[in-house]
Order: C-alpha cells, then structure tokens, then sequence
C-alpha cells in the first residue's frame, strides 16, 4: 500500500480486528508513526508507518 493511497482523518480497516471487535479505525496523526484510533471503544494507538502500511487493509472513507 502506498502512502499516498490514505490521509489524516481517513477511516481504514485493518487486518487484525480490535479486542473489541471492530476492524475500523480513523488515522489522527501522521508522521513517522502513525496514530490510529478504534471506531468501536474510542481506544487510540500509535504504531510505525512501516508496520502500519502492512496492516492496513483498505482505505473504507475518505475525509471530505
């Protein structure tokens, strides 16, 4: 997946559900590591652009 392909405040869907059960997550901060937060129990985490870009599955929205 390239970096060009999502943006700040994109919804994702990512490969590994949550704990909680939900596979959606919204990007709020971009940088060298990335900061996505769960769109089922609010819980946010900050992981490496590399490891995200292999864990991200498909961009589901974009923010308009």
């Amino acid at each position: 997946m390239n970096s060009l392909d999502y943006e700040l405040y994109d919804y994702v869907e990512m490969k590994k559900e949550h704990p909680c059960g939900s596979n959606e997550w919204q990007i709020i901060r971009m940088g060298m590591d990335i900061r996505i937060k769960c769109q089922g129990c609010e819980h946010s985490v900050m992981i490496p652009r590399k490891k995200f870009n292999k864990s991200v599955k498909k961009v589901i929205k974009n923010h308009d």
